[in-house]
């Protein structure tokens, strides 16, 4: 695929084109240092400078509240199926929300594959953007290695200074850029110019924790009795932020909704957490993670364990939203610290 050049001069034009093009929705500034995606109709409207969203794109893929079907008793016991659409453009996507998608792919694309999410998929058109330096200290993307883009867009913007090089990643994308006037094929300076930026971002995104990355598997596997759990549990709430703000967390419970009079209803799907008491919960009335530290160490073990034995890729994307929004203070980067220490991981 090919690289593009689009002058920052034009970038506002370029905004509108999006816009005519139908619904865009990119980062934008909410205050207290706060970002949310959200639509937008002009270039000014979007901020290219922004630590992770509140909430990631996964609201959009995956929505909190989604209709799966809908009856009518006066026509029959049957269930009618419905998939709840909407095409959009989504502008913005840092590496790490890109990562995010990527995880949800894969998992709604194993069997039984998930029809619902993978309608919706095709309606949105993914355009990334390049993170040039950190975002703030919450993050771990130099430990997940998330901070170089590796797919998952149709296009991806990078700063270059007086220019935005974008990457062409898929036909779609392709098609969207096709017959924009304004948007030059990129030279081999331009591509000079990124080889450097992607060079000086290798030396300073570093592992945030000094571990081996690919031992994080069998760390978490002997770690599973380990006293971190514990200390962690005894301060969590339960109030199941960290799952609800994580690109990658897709658990859901499926709820009918009768109306007053029983007649019509729906079927929908929201999200869920597995940091809930209940969610473990049988119908005998025993629940398998019935303490929070069984409930934090799952939710670690979901992210670093199990997904790569099953889907040989991390699920943690290193966005640093769940350290961010805990009330007890738990951090990502010191529980996975505190767990090389007792497991003898740690790099000294």
């Amino acid at each position: 695929m090919e690289h593009l050049v689009l002058p920052k001069s034009s970038f506002d034009l370029f905004v509108e084109y999006l816009v005519r093009r139908g619904k865009v929705v990119a980062p934008v500034a909410k205050g207290n240092g706060q970002f949310v995606f959200s639509e937008v109709r002009k270039g000014s409207d979007i901020a290219l400078q922004y630590i992770p969203t509140i909430l990631p794109p996964k609201k959009y893929f995956m929505p909190q509240y989604e209709t799966l079907a809908e009856y009518d008793t006066r026509r029959g016991q049957k269930l009618q199926p419905v998939v709840e659409v909407e095409s959009l453009i989504l502008f913005g996507v840092h590496t790490c929300d890109l990562a995010g998608i990527q995880c949800l792919d894969v998992v709604f694309s194993d069997r039984p594959k998930d029809l619902n999410y993978l309608v919706r998929r095709e309606y949105i058109t993914v355009i990334g953007l390049e993170c040039n330096d950190y975002c703030d200290t919450y993050a771990s993307c130099g430990l997940m290695g998330t901070f170089l883009p590796q797919g998952g867009y149709d296009l991806f913007f990078t700063d270059l200074g007086e220019y935005f090089l974008i990457h062409v990643g898929t036909q779609k994308g392709e098609d969207l850029v096709r017959d924009i006037p304004f948007l030059e094929r990129a030279q081999s300076q331009h591509l000079a110019e990124l080889e450097a930026l992607r060079a000086r971002k290798a030396q300073v995104f570093r592992p945030e924790v000094p571990v081996d990355r690919a031992l994080l598997p069998r760390m978490f596997k002997e770690g599973f009795e380990a006293g971190v759990w514990e200390e962690i549990g005894g301060r969590c709430l339960s109030c199941a932020n960290c799952t609800n703000v994580c690109p990658t967390c897709y658990c859901f419970d499926v709820r009918d909704i009768p109306d007053v009079a029983l007649v019509t209803g729906r079927r929908i799907r929201v999200w869920d957490s597995c940091q809930n008491e209940p969610f473990a919960k049988i119908a005998s009335g025993e629940s398998f993670r019935a303490e929070r530290s069984d409930r934090k160490r799952h939710r670690f073990n979901r992210k670093f364990s199990y997904p790569v034995k099953r889907y040989n890729r991390f699920f943690c994307t290193g966005c640093g939203r769940c350290s961010r929004v805990c009330m007890a203070k738990i951090d990502l980067k010191e529980t996975i610290t505190r767990l090389a220490q007792e497991t003898g991981y740690l790099k000294v």
